[in-house]
C-alpha cells in the first residue's frame, strides 16, 4: 500500500441548522443530475460514473479523483487519482449537534507532488477554498431554504478563473440551427463558435441571446460604438439596437439580425441539450462593394468579439443562476 506524507491540511466548517438527514440526503446524490450542492454552473461540474457508492469514479476539472469510503448520511471519503498530483485524500463529514443542527465539515490530507508543489499555493487552494464556500452556501440554502450571507470572490480568484474558464470553440454551423442554415438563399459567409453547457444553467435560447447581444463586455461595446461613429463616413447605415431583434425562433433556437444596404446578416443562438452545448452562428450575405470592403475589416474582429460575447454570458447566466439561490454575489 502506497503511503503518503501528508503536508496540506485544509479544512472547511460551516453549521447548518438543519438536521444531518437533510444534509445526507443532499450529499447522497452529488455527481449526478439532481446534485444540489455542488455550486453549479458557477464551477467546473463534479462528475461520478455512478450514484454515490464505494468505486464511484470521477472528478471536477483535472483532479480526479473516486470513492473510497462511504457510510451514507455521516461521511465519504475521495482518494485522489494518480495523475492529479496529490497523494491523499478529501472528504466530508457531517457531524449533529445538540441543538438539532449539523456541522458540515470538508477536509483535505494530501501530499503534493511534481509541480503541484507550486500549484498548491499559488492556484489550487485559492480556488479550492473559494470553491467550498460556494458549495456550503448551497448546502445551506438547500437544507433551510434561507439565503446565506453574500459573499465574494477576492481578486485572484476572479483573475484565476478570468484565465482558466472555458473558452469557445470554431465549429460548422450545425445542421440542427435550421433557422440559420435557411436564413438566406445565397450566403457569402457562414461560420460558428460553439460553449458547452454547465449543470444548472439556463437552456433558453432568447436568455442566451439577450445574455450575448444586450450586455457585450465592455470592449465589445466600445467597438460597436466606435462603428456607429465611423460607418456614416463611408456611407453605410448605422446599426442600434434593433439590429439584433429575434426575427425568428423555434424550439431550442432563435435568430437574430437585420437587412442593410451593404449587408444582411443573421445570428442564431442554438441550445442542444443532448449534446450539452450552445452555439452561435452567424451568417452573412454580401450586398454590394462597400459590404465586402466592410466585411473584409470586419471578419478579421469577429472571432475575438464572437467567443467574448459567449463567456461573458455564460458568466452573467451563471451568476444570475447563483443569485436565484442564494443572492447576489457582492463586488471586490
Amino acid at each position: 500500500m502506497e503511503v503518503h506524507v501528508a503536508l496540506v491540511h485544509n479544512t472547511h466548517e460551516r453549521v447548518v441548522s438543519a438536521p444531518p438527514e437533510t444534509l445526507g440526503d443532499l450529499t447522497a446524490a452529488l455527481g449526478g443530475d439532481r446534485d444540489r450542492l455542488w455550486p453549479n454552473p458557477e464551477w467546473m461540474p463534479l462528475r461520478l460514473d455512478r450514484p454515490l457508492s464505494v468505486g464511484a469514479d470521477g472528478g471536477h476539472g483535472p483532479i480526479r479523483y473516486r470513492v473510497s469510503e462511504y457510510e451514507p448520511g455521516r461521511r465519504v471519503r475521495f482518494e485522489f487519482g494518480q495523475r492529479t498530483g496529490l497523494g491523499g485524500f478529501h472528504e466530508f463529514t457531517i457531524e449533529p449537534r445538540p441543538d438539532g443542527s449539523s456541522m458540515l465539515r470538508h477536509r483535505i490530507e494530501a501530499s503534493p507532488r511534481g509541480s503541484t508543489l507550486l500549484m498548491w499555493p499559488l492556484v489550487i487552494r485559492p480556488i479550492h477554498d473559494a470553491l467550498i464556500e460556494d458549495l456550503f452556501d448551497n448546502a445551506e440554502h438547500a437544507a433551510t431554504g434561507q439565503r446565506p450571507p453574500a459573499r465574494r470572490w477576492s481578486p485572484w480568484v476572479r483573475l484565476l478563473r478570468r484565465v482558466a474558464r472555458q473558452r469557445a470553440r470554431a465549429c460548422p454551423v450545425p445542421e440542427a440551427a435550421r433557422l440559420a442554415r435557411t436564413a438566406f438563399e445565397k450566403t457569402d459567409h457562414a461560420g460558428a463558435f460553439s460553449l458547452g453547457l454547465r449543470p444548472g444553467i439556463s437552456t433558453d435560447p432568447q436568455e442566451w441571446a439577450d445574455a450575448v447581444f444586450r450586455d457585450p463586455p465592455r470592449w465589445v461595446m466600445a467597438l460597436l460604438l466606435l462603428r456607429e461613429s465611423l460607418v456614416g463616413l463611408v456611407g453605410i447605415e448605422r446599426g442600434g439596437r434593433s439590429a439584433f431583434d429575434t426575427v425568428a425562433s423555434r424550439p431550442g433556437e432563435v435568430l437574430l439580425g437585420t437587412d442593410s444596404g451593404h449587408l444582411d446578416f443573421r445570428a442564431s443562438v442554438l441550445v442542444e441539450e443532448d449534446s450539452g452545448s450552445v452555439t452561435l452562428s452567424t451568417v452573412v450575405r454580401l450586398n454590394n462593394r462597400r459590404g465586402r470592403l466592410y466585411w473584409a475589416v470586419v471578419r478579421r474582429l469577429h472571432p475575438f468579439v464572437i467567443r467574448a460575447m459567449l463567456r461573458r454570458a455564460a458568466d452573467r447566466l451563471a451568476e444570475r443562476d447563483r443569485a436565484a439561490r442564494v443572492g447576489a454575489r457582492t463586488q471586490g
